[in-house]
């Protein structure tokens, strides 16, 4: 796979399902986060960042993502964010954590954007500690 730059590259490389799903996070992501943060592309994903990163979306069709189908939500500092509502999933890995989506209709908006609320207050924070 050639190395993607680009999101139009990125759309090219994913299954029309997934590309669907990575379109209505990132529609979500840059409502709520435009005046904070900003987006690139990073480990060949969308990446969105402040100070440090906040949140990736990984689709399973990009490698190295670990997920064998659907597209991820990963919150870059998920092990600091108050989910009160238990809704990622707290995996392998102590710092990330993420959400798998294998249809459009599965994203719980409400949920989405109150954890992108608590991540940006943590993004925040790392300003004023360093």
């Amino acid at each position: 796979m050639e190395k993607i730059k680009t999101l139009l590259q990125l759309y090219d490389a994913i299954p029309e399902h997934e590309r669907i799903i990575v379109d209505v996070l990132r529609a979500i992501i840059t409502e709520q986060l435009t005046a904070y943060c900003k987006e690139k592309i990073s480990y060949q994903v969308p990446y969105f960042y402040g100070h440090k990163g906040i949140c990736i979306i990984w689709p399973s069709a990009i490698p190295r993502g670990g997920i064998k189908k659907g597209v991820l939500l990963g919150f870059w500092y998920g092990n600091k964010l108050k989910d009160t509502d238990n809704y990622l999933t707290h995996g392998t890995n102590k710092q990330i954590f993420y959400k798998i989506y294998n249809d459009v209709e599965e994203i719980n908006v409400k949920a989405v954007v109150k954890l992108l609320k608590e991540a940006v207050k943590v993004d925040k924070n790392w300003k004023h500690s360093e």
